[in-house]
């Protein structure tokens, strides 16, 4: 660690009188703010708290408190692209929290130990149909359980999951573990009916006496391109590839394999078809790498592992296992052009993975129901529907389609499912300001690098065995101790022994400290020295 030359502790500004005197004009409050992890997060967690509670190695204690807003915290661990990470102020010093690996973490060791989820809730006699056993459905029925609600969940499918299961290999996301953090959800008293498509909302909610209705169907259809064919090779889509791999039905593909699409689906369905023994998988994407929609270190693993990516390419027509490529280019606004430049490339089967749409056909029998112009239904801010009791989330609304996005989705409605059944509006308090990095009082630097998680070797890579492991119990309480801690007293004692005046009375481990006013001087020792800026110095004419 390297310090500053200076001391900890800054001394008052006496230039611009704000400082000790006959009369205080300023005087400290302690004022939680929001960290900008936390606002991030779209599942809406409390990282900092559990966070801290990891460092103080309360595992069991830091789960629960995670679950509260996650129940699957091994899944989201692995398959969560962590935007909390992209916003944490210690990027701004070496490096981010590795946020996401304690999440696994904690998940893994509630797997370990099982661990239960503690809550009690008194029964509201009230009973909610889940249409769709993904990760925002399996979310909403959690957060229902915890409030009192029976629910049951309704999936067309064999297996609970979703997109978790169907669309992510097993190399990013072990099934046993997907099973299992199923499985504690269901463990709380939920029924899930596989196999159950349900074809009229209306009569499943009337007939079985459901109060109300959550549609969380994802996106399991694939959009559809014209491409000129004059013989027809074996033409696949991506998540039908996926779907078929998950079951066991592994089409065969042939030796040399075309992707079409720049997508994460798209990386995950090459490097499972090279997984399933094609000599030669090739991507196709007409943007280059700065503007493709996948993830960079999906690009990175997936050639790595020896996919080839062909960027600025389209395709223009098939003709068996002929493919004649267009070479393309990107303007100033990032859109492909077409450049008139042609080559042709040699597939024995090409995937195409263009994006997803939802199947709407569960809700035409619904009068009334609004459709929004992306195709899916239309939401109030209360996640309800036009139709008074149907509430809607995950893929079949407009919004960003990720697993963590869905799960954020589930939760939301929840609660206001809860307040429409009590016929008691759910209203979100108001958000604490976000602390950012340049308002944090930082008297040291660090030179303390996020932990690496262990990765097995792209010449190992076999199989779908998991290729990202987890992070030691040592390394998991040096990364949540990497937090800032940011806008959150965390009883530093810093205020207590920079005060001068011993104005600052320490309550005791988690009771934080009190201010006595009889002492203080308002000379901003306290606020200067709080490193997660959990003071703020304050007028005292606003205080009166």
């Amino acid at each position: 660690m390297k310090k500053h030359s200076r001391d900890m502790t800054l001394p008052p500004d006496l230039s611009s009188k704000t400082g000790t005197g006959p009369i205080r004009h300023i005087s400290p409050i302690y004022q939680n703010s929001l960290p900008p992890c936390n606002q991030a997060c779209p599942a809406g967690e409390n990282i900092q708290e559990w966070l801290a509670l990891a460092q103080a190695e309360r595992y069991e204690e830091a789960w629960q408190h995670l679950i509260a807003n996650n129940p699957m915290p091994s899944v989201h661990g692995r398959v969560c692209y962590h935007p909390c990470e992209t916003s944490c102020n210690r990027k701004h010093v070496d490096q981010s929290v590795s946020i996401h690996a304690v999440e696994r973490f904690l998940g893994d060791q509630a797997l370990l130990h099982g661990w239960k989820p503690k809550f009690d809730a008194p029964p509201s006699g009230k009973k909610v149909l889940i249409i769709g056993a993904g990760p925002s459905g399996l979310s909403c029925a959690w957060q229902l359980r915890r409030l009192g609600h029976d629910v049951e969940i309704h999936e067309a499918g064999p297996m609970a999951g979703g997109m978790m299961r169907f669309g992510i290999p097993a190399y990013r996301m072990p099934r046993d573990v997907l099973d299992r953090e199923i499985q504690q959800i269901l463990d709380t008293g939920i029924t899930l009916k596989l196999n159950q498509k349900v074809n009229d909302v209306l009569k499943a909610k009337t007939e079985n006496g459901f109060d109300a209705v959550f549609l969380a169907i994802g996106a399991h259809l694939a959009k559809r391109i014209d491409i000129p064919v004059r013989e027809a090779g074996k033409i696949l889509d991506a998540v039908s590839y996926l779907s078929a791999v998950e079951r066991g039905e592994i089409p065969k593909l042939g030796r040399r394999v075309a992707i079409y699409g720049g997508g994460n689906t798209a990386m995950d369905a090459a490097r499972t078809a090279h997984r399933l023994g094609a000599e030669e998988t090739v991507i196709i994407y007409r943007r280059d790498r700065e503007h493709m929609p996948a993830h960079q270190f999906e690009a990175d693993e997936a050639m790595e592992e020896g996919v080839i990516i062909n960027w600025l390419r389209t395709i223009r027509n098939i003709d068996g296992t002929t493919l004649t490529i267009e070479e393309m280019t990107v303007d100033d606004k990032g859109h492909p052009q077409p450049t008139g430049r042609y080559e042709t490339l040699e597939a024995d089967s090409v995937i195409l993975a263009l994006g997803q749409n939802v199947d709407l056909s569960v809700i035409e029998r619904i009068p009334g129901i609004q459709l929004h112009e992306d195709g899916v239904v239309t939401v109030d801010e209360h996640m309800m529907t036009s139709v008074p009791g149907i509430f809607a989330g995950g893929d079949m609304v407009p919004s960003e389609r990720t697993v963590t996005v869905a799960t954020g989705h589930g939760k939301k409605a929840a609660r206001h499912i809860d307040g429409w059944l009590r016929n008691q509006p759910y209203q979100k308090p108001d958000a604490h300001p976000v602390m950012p990095y340049s308002k944090l009082h930082l008297w040291y630097d660090t030179d303390a690098e996020a932990s690496s998680q262990p990765v097995v070797t792209p010449e190992e890579r076999e199989g779908f065995d998991e290729i990202i492991g987890g992070l030691t119990p040592e390394q998991a309480r040096y990364e949540a101790a990497r937090c800032y801690s940011c806008g959150n007293c965390f009883e530093c004692d810093g205020c207590y022994g920079a005060c001068p005046e011993e104005a600052i009375i320490k309550l005791g481990k988690g009771s934080g400290y009190r201010i006595d006013y009889d002492k203080c001087t308002g000379c901003s020792a306290c606020y200067n020295q709080c490193p997660c800026h959990a003071i703020e110095m304050v007028s005292e004419e606003v205080q009166k």
